[in-house]
């Protein structure tokens, strides 16, 4: 993966416009902790109401920080992009107090298709989940002039 700071800051930018407009990310809280081309990452703490029944993190919770990651990631070179296709599996709970970080990296990329990694960790640096997923770009820029102004 090629890195340049002119890359780097367009998609930071991305990135926290993508933050902004998320309501998700306002409801429990994630943080952009920071963002690259063809990466992100992001946390969250979890709360009493992110618990499942057995009192640890609810997958989908998991899930949505993950995919919050990929999306960031996904979108980083300023190209509208959507899931297409994502899967996660599960190897550690998340506890009630805990950070969990998620952190997306590019795999491949071929014309509007992308395959991305995003490992989930907890505060100790194990391993929570491992989430995969596959992006299609569907044209169109996030940022542009016009919803800059």
């Amino acid at each position: 993966m090629t890195v340049n700071s002119q890359g780097d800051a367009l998609a930071r930018a991305v990135a926290e416009r993508l933050h902004a407009k998320e309501g998700t990310s306002k409801a429990w809280d994630v943080r952009l902790d920071g963002a690259g081309a063809g990466w992100a990452r992001c946390s969250m703490r979890l709360r009493e109401d992110m618990l499942n029944g057995h009192g640890t993190a609810h997958g989908g919770l998991i899930f949505a920080l993950a995919d919050t990651a990929f999306a960031w990631a996904c979108n980083s070179r300023n190209v509208t992009t959507f899931a297409q296709h994502a899967s996660i599996s599960f190897l550690s709970p998340g506890e009630l107090g805990e950070t969990l970080t998620a952190e997306a990296r590019e795999d491949a990329m071929q014309g509007r298709t992308g395959i991305y990694t995003v490992k989930v960790t907890g505060e100790d640096g194990r391993d929570i989940a491992i989430f995969q997923g596959l992006s299609r770009a569907t044209g169109g820029p996030v940022i542009n002039e016009e919803n800059e102004a």
